[in-house]
């Protein structure tokens, strides 16, 4: 199982500190695999941007219109966290349903 967030995302540390046997992968210093983020995106749609985020906020009209995947792969940190990789499934978010999927407390 793969984590992939930020290392000072309090959702983040939460999951992490929830799960056993996980790898954490930083998509600040490491990046999401191009595969697993066409994947992610797929799967879940323009859900994966974090509108919300300081990155987001900053960013120019022109950049915000470019296409999500482009977006993502220049501006990891845009993801919205965590996004959590189990043998071919994907969840987002640290949420009830991902918890009782991941059969977490």
């Amino acid at each position: 199982m793969r984590l992939y967030g930020l290392k000072n995302c309090d959702t983040c540390r939460k999951a992490l500190k929830s799960l056993q046997d996980i790898e954490f992968i930083d998509v600040r210093a490491d990046g999401v695999p191009d595969a697993v983020m066409s994947q992610a995106f797929t799967h879940f749609g323009e859900a994966l941007l974090n509108t919300r985020s300081t990155t987001w906020r900053g960013l120019s009209g022109d950049e915000r219109a470019r296409a999500p995947l482009e977006l993502l792969r220049d501006h990891p940190t845009l993801m919205k966290r965590p996004l959590i990789e189990r043998d071919e499934e994907l969840f987002l978010g640290w949420t009830a349903a991902t918890k009782a999927a991941l059969g977490v407390d």
